[in-house]
């Protein structure tokens, strides 16, 4: 990643208000870009928008991505270069409760963002984020790759697979192709099970032990053996960010999907990551396994980053451990009251130097 490449640079990023969307805004404003984010009012109260001052030095516009002409309207006006699309509904539980809201928001969202760039001329490139769970789940103990079929067994994740599916009809139907001006070169970015401060969702494991250590109950653990791709959101934020600069740099060479997800020994089963929060937490902190709710979550889930590791030279800046260490920090601190905003520019400048190193 260049540094340099960002300094001035106009971007536009949806779900700035969102936990990914704010870490990445932050960083982004640290780099010294031009940043404006389009986005629904943060989703929780805390929010890492609001306790860290997201929108202290950038551009923030209210508005909904199920809403094609406001969407494009705000993208006109800030005029960017790069485009990163987070604005979603990334739960799978909700995705249950709520399928229609779920998939007019990942899917026509989708949609609307890239018709919304291809009415603007200023785009060159767009980042489409979906997640590691728009993979089939074939029940296998193997890592997804690239080119595995998009699947999803439940609304969320399968939602997520179409907004792949129409990401790639775009750039091939339109995008790559447009005769009245230079192409906008689109690529997607898969990563999931982030970690870090700031992240208060629902149904989200994290946050869930964070709420019950801090009220000093037990933490309730539905899947203790269900194994994930954990990473700190530093790590495939890095990953976004060094693709959106090779889209500019290389074009339609890298203008496909990416896998942006930690190394085999980072795969964890939910019980060692609950082990590793609650005792570097402290204060007599636990967890203990409770029945399961009853609806389908994929039990192994990792993701195959060679392609990413080899042609984009991508490497995650931030082991597991060290990123438990980080969120467990950063909570501690804001339990304190704390500037989480200035720990937040800490830990973003502490993995640039990683990733010189």
């Amino acid at each position: 990643m260049d540094p340099k490449f960002w300094n001035g640079r106009p971007v536009f990023v949806t779900g700035h208000t969102g936990f990914k969307g704010g870490w990445l805004s932050l960083w982004l404003q640290a780099l010294g870009a031009r940043v404006v984010g389009y986005s629904l009012p943060p989703p929780t109260t805390p929010s890492l928008f609001a306790v860290a001052g997201v929108a202290d030095g950038m551009r923030s516009v209210e508005g909904d991505v199920r809403e094609l002409e406001s969407l494009a309207a705000a993208l006109s006006e800030a005029r960017p270069e790069v485009v990163f699309h987070l604005a979603a509904q990334a739960i799978v539980r909700t995705g249950y409760e709520e399928p229609v809201e779920t998939y007019a928001t990942n899917v026509m969202g989708t949609c609307h963002l890239l018709e919304a760039a291809r009415r603007c001329p200023s785009v060159r490139a767009v980042v489409v984020v979906t997640s590691d769970k728009c993979y089939a789940d074939t029940g296998e103990r193997t890592a997804h790759a690239e080119d595995d079929p998009m699947g999803g067994h439940d609304p969320y994740s399968s939602s997520k697979g179409c907004a792949e599916l129409l990401s790639a009809a775009y750039r091939l139907s339109f995008l790559s192709l447009d005769e009245q001006r230079s192409a906008i070169q689109v690529a997607t970015a898969r990563a999931g099970n982030v970690i870090g401060g700031g992240d208060w969702g629902d149904h989200r494991l994290v946050p869930d032990v964070v709420r019950a250590v801090a009220g000093g109950e037990p933490v309730r653990v539905r899947s203790p053996q269900a194994v994930r791709p954990w990473q700190h959101v530093v790590n495939p934020l890095s990953g976004y960010l060094l693709l959106a600069e090779e889209l500019c740099r290389r074009g339609a060479e890298v203008a496909e999907a990416w896998n942006f997800g930690p190394g085999e020994e980072d795969c964890r089963p939910v019980s060692w990551l609950v082990d590793r929060v609650t005792r570097r937490w402290g204060d007599g902190a636990s967890w203990r396994s409770e029945a399961h709710p009853g609806f389908h979550e994929t039990s192994f889930l990792m993701l195959d980053c060679a392609k990413a590791r080899q042609r984009l030279g991508w490497r995650p800046p931030v082991g597991l451990e060290s990123a438990v260490d980080w969120l467990v920090d950063w909570y501690r601190l804001h339990e304190m009251g704390g500037d989480v905003r200035a720990l937040t520019l800490e830990q973003i400048g502490a993995t640039q130097d990683l990733l010189t190193r």
